[in-house]
């Protein structure tokens, strides 16, 4: 029988070394994605390992909200940074399951009352309120959606719905000046910048017992225009995701006028490859 000498990338064992053990490991890599891993410890432990480039907030965020909220989030036991820059968060694990992989099953009912129950509990972010569009610390912010010219990038702090609009405006390079200057007059003013999650995304709801037990992935979150939190729920990855978010709009305070603006702007950032709502945006 041939055996691989090639070391596992999770584990480092090889395919002969596991073969001459008995051992069977109840740490296991349940999640990867580009340069991050999320670990099962046990059955009470989660570990994400992922560079330390940011945004990566989730352990000061997290912190914040277990103070000023009543919110289910994670509890951080430990974070820290090692050596070569790669950056380890130990948590408390949330119980449950993730929302998507219950949506298919779940009544109308119970649909509504996770929804319910999620927007109850965003309602109290409302109340956290900043001077500035900022991530906690006075750093910058980062949204794929809201500053589409470039994933990864820091925008801010803003101070201003002026401040605001320069960093939109990044992604509209090429755009005809009247149809910019048409979009930032209908730019709804972004005070009070308000504590907002970002990615409300069924993966990140999780769910016991018919409840809502627990709202994961803070590490982006941060102090965003009033009306972001309303718009970046519109944003559907897939169709399951898209029934979930338009019902949780359905419970949230309503910014639809925001929502349209975005809309338009996020058409304009793909300029010179334009669909049929930025092309008529261009004919004004």
């Amino acid at each position: 029988m041939q055996h691989s000498s090639t070391p596992c990338s999770a584990c480092g064992w090889t395919s002969e070394r596991q073969e001459n053990c008995c051992y069977k490991s109840h740490i296991k890599l349940f999640y990867g994605v580009s340069d991050r891993g999320v670990w099962s410890l046990g059955s009470n432990l989660i570990l994400k390992e992922r560079s330390n480039r940011a945004p990566n907030f989730e352990a000061l965020n997290v912190r914040f909200l277990r103070e000023e909220t009543s919110i289910p989030v994670p509890t951080v036991v430990e974070d820290w940074e090692e050596s070569d820059g790669r950056y380890f968060l130990l948590m408390k694990r949330i119980p449950g399951t993730p929302l998507s992989s219950l949506w298919a099953g779940m009544t109308m009912d119970e649909k509504e009352n996770i929804a319910k129950q999620t927007a109850n509990y965003l309602m109290q972010l409302r109340k956290l309120h900043s001077n500035k569009m900022q991530s906690l610390g006075g750093k910058p912010i980062y949204s794929a959606f809201l500053f589409p010219n470039g994933y990864g990038l820091p925008h801010g702090p803003c101070s201003s719905d002026n401040d605001l609009w320069t960093e939109m405006e990044l992604a509209l390079e090429g755009v005809p000046d009247d149809a910019r200057q048409r979009l930032r007059e209908r730019m709804p003013p972004a005070a009070p910048y308000t504590f907002t999650h970002g990615d409300l995304t069924s993966v990140n709801i999780m769910v016991d017992d018919g409840n809502l037990s627990g709202i994961l992935d803070w590490e982006a979150s941060g102090y965003f225009p009033v009306w972001w939190e309303f718009t970046c729920a519109g944003i559907g990855l897939g169709q399951e995701d898209k029934e979930w978010k338009t019902l949780l709009q359905k419970y949230m305070p309503d910014f639809s006028d925001a929502r349209e603006f975005w809309l338009d702007f996020y058409s304009l950032s793909k300029y010179p490859n334009l669909d049929e709502r930025g092309m008529a945006l261009l004919k004004g």
